[in-house]
């Protein structure tokens, strides 16, 4: 997997970016330091780097894999009932989450849905970075009972009657599948399992192999969804041009809840860089959905990823080991990566309540007077792509109720359209 250490920087990193030099500007009741100045560039999306390759799928980039993967993810056939769509919990029309406290496909799941906008940037994903590339993140719903419920056989046969020809020009033809049964996989129903396990292992390395690239067509797709510029966005880049009418973009309480954001609000410091996440993996004492059994966060999540099958290191991976250097490099024992979960991106956030891995919070107040009342000021837990965890104190914010109004009304800003952007390549074979 590529690393992003060089293009994402995390907590103090960011704060680096001070050391650039930008003149003073003022603003109604609003003054920003050269300090601040600096820490606001470095948040702008036009400062996002080119969208990282991913050496495990070699398609992500080709037109005809991007146009199969979307039509896949619209099709609610690609599940038990006929009615789950991946579409189904990643709405277009909400961010493509679902606006929901825990997704709710064929049951309802133990997490809240993530948004998918700019995912292909991050090394690690879900709540716990179960999964380490699009493709393979891709596949677990497909399998999940609670959320489309199919087997890979019954999506190889799907395949082969309605996308045989979409398929072929990424993937090369289907295999033959006559003879094999209609529902068979390792994660289906113990008649599923049991048709599996009867099915010679070539046989089985194929259709794992189908449903690993079904995943990499739906992963070509996905990766095309981007944040569009906010007006956060336009009011930084009118403030460093010193342009007077910048106050049109932010008023003066969005300002000051930003000026908030990057400084006594301590916000920065994990929401950082034009995706306004540093990718890693926090422990900030969120009360949990079932107090009699917690969900472990990441501490799970590093072990499943380490044994995953659809891994970069995995057979079905189209990267060689030296290119999955997060995944050969990363840290599962660490007792502090207990109940961490990660930073999601807070672009488009005002419409995304509720809040929290399992939307233990409705609104961006609960959110705000959580950080505010720092239960039992915990430790709160970094992984880095490269596996080394780091602690730092999570220390009470003292912000008054005026300033809490403030802060979010600067959260209010960071709203715009994700829209998908096709890159301009050949396509890879």
């Amino acid at each position: 997997m590529r690393s992003l250490s060089k293009h994402l920087p995390g907590c103090l990193r960011t704060f680096c970016f001070a050391l650039i030099a930008f003149p003073a500007v003022a603003n109604a009741e609003v003054r920003w330091s050269d300090t601040e100045l600096a820490i606001l560039s470095s948040l702008r999306l036009s400062q996002l780097p080119p969208m990282p390759v991913d050496p495990s799928n070699t398609q992500e980039n080709n037109p005809h894999a991007i146009a199969l993967g979307k039509r896949l993810f619209f099709d609610p056939r690609l599940s038990r009932n006929g009615q789950v769509a991946c579409a189904t919990c990643h709405d277009p029309a909400k961010q493509f989450q679902d606006g929901r406290p825990r997704a709710v496909a064929l049951g309802m799941t133990e997490r809240r849905t993530m948004p998918l906008a700019g995912a292909g940037y991050s090394p690690w994903l879900f709540w716990d970075g179960r999964k380490d590339s699009l493709w393979s993140h891709a596949l677990a719903p497909l399998e999940d009972a609670l959320e489309h419920g199919g087997n890979r056989t019954r999506y190889a046969h799907l395949l082969k009657a309605n996308y045989a020809e979409e398929y072929r020009a990424v993937f090369g033809a289907l295999p033959d599948l006559a003879g094999m049964p209609q529902d068979a996989g390792p994660l289906g129903s113990e008649l599923e399992k049991k048709a599996w396990d009867a099915m010679p292992a070539p046989a089985k390395q194929s259709v794992s192999r189908v449903f690993a690239n079904l995943g990499k067509a739906i992963a070509a797709y996905v990766k095309t969804l981007r944040h569009s510029e906010s007006r956060l966005d336009r009011f930084v880049d009118a403030l460093l041009r010193r342009d007077r009418k910048a106050g049109e973009h932010l008023n003066d309480s969005e300002q000051a809840g930003l000026q908030i954001f990057i400084g006594k609000g301590q916000c920065v410091s994990c929401h950082n860089g034009p995706l306004f996440t540093d990718h890693f993996f926090h422990g900030t004492r969120v009360p949990p959905r079932d107090a009699a059994s917690p969900d472990p966060g990441r501490s799970e999540g590093a072990l499943m990823v380490q044994q995953d099958e659809f891994n970069c290191l995995g057979p079905f991976s189209d990267a060689k080991s030296a290119q999955c250097l997060e995944l050969r490099h990363m840290s599962i024992y660490e007792p502090a990566l207990r109940r961490a979960f990660k930073t999601p991106s807070l672009r488009g956030v005002a419409e995304r309540a509720p809040y929290m891995h399992a939307g233990q919070f409705a609104s961006l107040r609960e959110v705000v007077r959580h950080y505010i009342a720092a239960p039992e000021s915990v430790p709160v837990t970094t992984l880095r792509g490269h596996g080394h965890g780091s602690g730092s104190a999570l220390l009470p914010v003292a912000l008054s109720e005026a300033e809490t109004n403030q802060l979010i009304d600067f959260l209010g800003t960071l709203s715009a359209p994700v829209v998908e952007v096709v890159p301009a390549q050949n396509p890879r074979r």
